[in-house]
């Protein structure tokens, strides 16, 4: 099992996030604050309602795990597994995949944050995502009692407390939906100016589909740091990649 400096697992997560340079990853990285695919820390945009300082705050919580969508939840290693059997994987899957279908994304409150969300039904990804929980999961390790606990159990739907135990996440399957997370929990004074800052923002982005074109190895390297890309697999076979 890898580790980290001091001896404790190191997590790994399958998100998805546009190519590094689509403009989409560029905008929503500088937001953020941060770099997923290099690390580097980032001057967010200048927006009329909030000083960067502010922004920097309301982003903090989303900053430390960078602009993505989950499709499989960080987890440790399964015993007898491996980062370069992971990434393995990883490169079958995605060469057997194609892009999949993903309607134009839209700025929604989700709870007490802000995300990107799907504007429509999106059967061809909710698939997707279900394949990549279950394809992978041979990788995971099995959660132990006390990460069950601090996944707050009692406050989970019977569903959600289902998949918890058997999938290590509460939010697949009929439970899942995507979501690009752009902050942290938002109180209600400023909720309507950062959802006005985020349309202003995003919204000129986001009117045609993202296409979801590829699947992103995300490392954790240790407790608590930030995640970052040690592998961006684009969705088809290498020749179809050549060639498209």
């Amino acid at each position: 099992m890898a580790s980290g400096p001091e001896g404790a697992p190191m997590r790994y997560a399958l998100y998805f996030t546009p190519d590094r340079d689509h403009p989409l990853t560029r905008l929503a990285a500088a937001w953020l604050g941060r770099d997923v695919f290099t690390g580097a820390a980032l001057q967010p945009p200048v927006v009329a309602a909030f000083s960067a300082a502010e922004v920097a705050f309301h982003t903090a919580a989303a900053r430390r795990y960078g602009f993505h969508a989950t499709l499989k939840a960080p987890f440790a290693l399964a015993p007898g597994e491996t980062e370069a059997s992971l990434a393995a994987a990883l490169e079958s899957f995605t060469a057997a995949r194609g892009p999949v279908s993903m309607p134009a994304l839209k700025v929604a409150r989700l709870g007490g944050f802000f995300a990107l969300v799907p504007s429509a039904p999106a059967p061809e990804m909710e698939a997707f995502a279900g394949d990549v929980v279950r394809d992978f999961d041979r990788f995971r390790a099995p959660l132990s009692e006390s990460e069950l606990e601090r996944r707050n159990p009692d406050a989970l739907s019977a569903i959600e407390f289902a998949n918890l135990t058997r999938w290590g996440y509460p939010y697949v399957f009929e439970a899942f939906r995507f979501h690009m997370t752009l902050t942290g929990r938002i109180g209600a004074n400023d909720a309507a100016r950062i959802e006005e800052t985020l349309q202003s923002l995003f919204g000129p982005l986001v009117a045609q589909p993202v296409a979801l074109d590829s699947l992103t190895l995300f490392v954790e390297p240790e407790p608590g740091a930030p995640f970052t890309v040690l592998a961006h697999r684009p969705l088809g076979r290498r020749e179809e990649r050549k060639t498209a």
